[in-house]
């Protein structure tokens, strides 16, 4: 089965050959473009292909697909948002995902945004760096006693839970799941007026969807303690940036730490360092010392990759076989 990877960084490429070497069948080809309107013609002649989270695989790139003969896409990724499902059902075409991948390194990488903007170490390294050991404007506060809110308490909320608790923290939880093992831990679920009302620190863990699409904005933001954290290592969509800007300004934010952003597919997963980024939204977001964003590296570890391949390559070999894969999102 040939399958045209897209979106293919070197590390992809290394991870996804070493866990194929027993997969006979399968023959990669690798694209380092991304999948869209433009670039959906590097798919004819392949049978499968494989993307990431911020491929635009629409309904006319579905129609694309499904002409060149194209029965599966695999996503090398648990979020399905930027993929029209509809329209793949409709063209015959299965897509499957990889849905827990890095629950641990996403939940990780949600306390290290929060230690940094707490302890503000990205303003101390730089300053030490420059030759300034001053202490005065890092002051920083205890994460024990804390209130954390996680809204969205999957795999990933769950760990990040667990990870708060070790810290002494007080967890309230939103989910319209509750999940039993938070609540053995000592987690209490409730409603998001009062998370929103209680929690010092405010983590998004919860998929985007129509109602969770600008979760965090000026009416919701409005209902929270002034200074609140807001931390989000989800969807870039589940934040209305502008309406976090106007809060960041008035001081309804008093932190805010970000490894996705809702027009990210402009920006992340490329080396703009020699580029003016024309997202006036973004780069004044920047510009505040309480900000701190990284590139959705949230995954990036080395367990999360192999883990991202070896799934990614069992959910080829089981289409290719015609075998059942609960990984598959349009049954």
């Amino acid at each position: 089965m040939k399958v045209a990877i897209f979106s293919c960084k070197p590390y992809d490429r290394r991870t996804l050959e070493h866990f194929s070497q027993t997969s006979k069948e399968l023959e990669f080809s690798f694209f380092e473009s991304r999948l869209s309107q433009e670039t959906m013609t590097l798919a004819s002649g392949f049978d499968a292909i494989c993307c990431f989270v911020n491929d635009d695989v629409n309904n006319n790139v579905i129609r694309y697909l499904a002409k060149q003969g194209i029965t599966a896409i695999a996503l090398r990724c648990a979020g399905f948002n930027n993929v029209d499902l509809s329209a793949a059902k409709a063209a015959g075409i299965k897509v499957y995902h990889v849905p827990d991948y890095s629950p641990t390194s996403v939940a990780e990488h949600a306390l290290a945004l929060i230690m940094t903007l707490t302890r503000k170490t990205h303003i101390a390294y730089q300053r030490v760096k420059a030759g300034n050991f001053a202490l005065e404007g890092l002051l920083g506060f205890n994460l024990q006693n804390k209130t954390v809110g996680c809204i969205g308490t999957g795999r990933i909320g769950q760990a990040f839970c667990r990870i708060m608790k070790g810290f002494g923290c007080n967890v309230l939880c939103y989910d319209v799941s509750p999940n039993e093992a938070l609540i053995d831990l000592g987690c209490q679920y409730t409603d998001l007026e009062t998370l929103y009302k209680k929690s010092d620190i405010i983590s998004l863990h919860c998929p985007l969807n129509a109602s969770t699409h600008h979760l965090i904005n000026g009416k919701s933001l409005n209902k929270m303690k002034d200074g609140v954290m807001i931390i989000n290592t989800s969807r870039g969509a589940l934040v209305n940036a502008q309406e976090a800007i106007d809060a960041l300004y008035s001081g309804k934010i008093g932190y805010l730490g970000m490894d996705v952003y809702e027009q990210e597919n402009r920006i992340f997963f490329e080396d703009m360092s020699s580029h003016i980024i024309q997202d006036s939204v973004f780069q004044l977001m920047l510009t505040f010392p309480n900000v701190v964003v990284t590139g959705h590296q949230g995954f990036f570890t080395q367990e999360a990759l192999d883990h991202i391949a070896i799934t990614t390559v069992d959910n080829l070999n089981k289409h290719r076989k015609a075998e059942d894969c609960q990984r598959l999102l349009n049954p």
